[in-house]
């Protein structure tokens, strides 16, 4: 149960779609892929999800090993609503480096994220982009958004993880990229 003041309990909008490699080379340890996918919108409104008539996003995303225990995942894309008049158009890339630390399991993370909100909508009344998880519908047109995160990841398994971070939002200005 939720104890904050401006969102209750409730669950986030469903995604679904397609993701493709176009190149991979296993020894080098690289991979690009390109997808799409579309946001269903289904979520709780009472946690800001299901507004507009749902999301389209197209992106390409990126993996390489720097050298030994080193790596580096990039993302990019545009998140491309089905009404514009309730939710942004948005152009984003987001940036992983993990360094494992020795032969352990445990690896130390950075994150950098830029949001670029192409277009503003009518939907929520605040100037209020919501990053990477919310998509208001906000007067935003032209404000970019650049967060980071700091973290600590564990890797019991080869196919699974377990981690924490923190994140810090560096700007929520319109004159920052010009």
């Amino acid at each position: 149960v939720s104890q904050s003041p401006i969102l209750n309990d409730g669950f986030a909008d469903v995604a679904a779609g397609l993701k493709y490699n176009i190149y991979k080379d296993a020894a080098a340890q690289q991979i690009v892929s390109v997808g799409a996918t579309y946001e269903i919108p289904i979520g709780s409104a009472q946690t800001l999800q299901g507004n507009g008539d749902g999301e389209f996003n197209a992106f390409i995303t990126g993996g390489t090993q720097m050298w030994q225990g080193s790596h580096w995942i990039s993302a990019s894309g545009f998140r491309l609503p089905a009404n514009r008049a309730q939710e942004n158009q948005v152009f984003y890339w987001s940036n992983h480096w993990d360094q494992q630390l020795g032969q352990s399991g445990i690896y130390l993370f950075k994150e950098v994220n830029w949001f670029h909100y192409m277009s503003g909508a009518n939907a929520f009344p605040l100037p209020i982009g919501g990053g990477d998880l919310f998509n208001l519908g906000s007067p935003v047109a032209g404000t970019n958004f650049v967060s980071g995160a700091l973290g600590v990841k564990y890797k019991p398994q080869q196919n699974v993880e377990i981690g924490v971070a923190y994140e810090v939002p560096y700007s929520n200005r319109k004159d920052l990229m010009k």
